[in-house]
């Protein structure tokens, strides 16, 4: 899915525009440690795959930098455990 997914570093924040709504993922980063503290994708454009999509980026651009990452995000938290390719990102 080519969602055009930005990372907004500054911010703290992964997001993409699916027909006029923001999606969004929310993180801190304390060092080395990315904690994702949020996903938020609007009901009009669920059930697309997008807050998967945020994720999958969210953890490769952990995996780049050479971040951990702490999935406190409920959404994020089910994401990994149902993507062990990841599990040796978590902090």
């Amino acid at each position: 899915m080519a969602l055009g997914i930005r990372h907004r570093a500054a911010a703290h924040r992964f997001e993409a525009t699916v027909d006029g709504f923001l999606c969004e993922l929310d993180y801190q980063l304390h060092g080395q440690v990315m904690t994702i503290i949020h996903t938020g994708v609007p009901s009009e454009v669920g059930g697309r795959g997008i807050a998967s999509e945020l994720v999958r980026t969210a953890l490769e651009t952990a995996r780049r930098e050479g971040w951990k990452v702490v999935p406190a995000c409920s959404y994020a938290q089910v994401w990994m455990e149902r993507h062990p390719e990841f599990a040796d990102l978590r902090a």
